[in-house]
């Protein structure tokens, strides 16, 4: 999957978000549209170039969860709590964000496959079909009397 160039985006005082890119101002749906878009985003202050990008992010996804259309488990939300910085800062960094990444190329993989099967099934029914429109229920049925016909005689012959 390729990715497109980072937007940096800067953000004011006046909790204001400026997209540099298109030379306007963006909501945080906007910034989560752009990410849900496969962009990536930093977020700057303009007054202390410190990057916020984090805290921006973790403010989409709380709105999300206040809406209701998104949520982290409890269990997830009480270890982030807990161990905060030390040891879930390093889970996240190194493991999470590949976990996730791999997750996302099987799932496209499995995608694929069951495409793959269902075009296959497809192509199985229509061959079942075309080889049972060629064979009649009597044809069937005279093929067998002809078999069963052949062994008695054999029988009586021998």
């Amino acid at each position: 999957m390729a990715t497109s160039p980072t937007i940096k985006i800067k953000k004011y005082p006046n909790r204001r978000l400026y997209d540099t890119v298109n030379s306007t101002y963006v909501t945080l749906n906007q910034v989560s549209d752009l990410i849900k878009a496969g962009h990536q985003v930093k977020v700057v202050d303009a007054k202390s170039k410190e990057d916020v990008t984090a805290f921006i992010l973790t403010q989409i996804i709380m709105e999300q969860a206040k809406n209701g259309s998104w949520t982290l488990p409890v269990s997830l939300l009480h270890l982030v709590i807990q161990f905060g910085e030390s040891v879930l800062n390093d889970f996240f960094e190194k493991y999470l964000e590949k976990t996730i990444q791999n997750y996302l190329a099987y799932r496209h993989t499995m995608d694929e496959q069951f495409e793959r099967y269902l075009d296959l099934g497809l192509n199985l029914s229509q061959m079942t079909q075309k080889t049972i429109k060629e064979l009649t229920p009597l044809a069937f049925a005279h093929l067998s009397s002809k078999n069963l016909r052949e062994t008695n005689n054999k029988k009586d012959k021998g």
